[in-house]
């Protein structure tokens, strides 16, 4: 299932990529599916897409428990500049980090 999931976003990031782009090659992939209770993955591209992620179960109480996820992806900007994003999501929903992003 989470090999299905990171198919299909490598995927969509090569069909919407310039074609520049879509001569893409993966450089390096790793996954470690541990199944009900985490996953690690990571990929690199020649076009300079890097993504690291990795979950854990965690138990919230009685009978709650949920994937936390931490990771991080940088791609090349058209400025040509190396953009980095930190993340996790977890209880607390999607919480991204990065000094381009915007802040509240």
């Amino acid at each position: 299932m989470k090999f299905a999931v990171v198919f299909a976003a490598v995927l969509a990031i090569a069909v919407a990529a310039p074609v520049e782009d879509r001569d893409a090659q993966v450089l390096q992939y790793e996954n470690d599916n541990q199944g009900l209770d985490g996953y690690n993955f990571k990929y690199e591209t020649s076009n300079g897409l890097q993504r690291v992620e990795q979950a854990q179960l965690k138990s919230f109480g009685d009978d709650v428990s949920a994937l936390v996820v931490r990771g991080m992806y940088s791609y090349q900007g058209p400025d040509g500049q190396t953009y980095t994003v930190n993340y996790v999501a977890d209880e607390n929903g999607f919480q991204p980090e990065a000094p381009h992003l915007p802040h509240a």
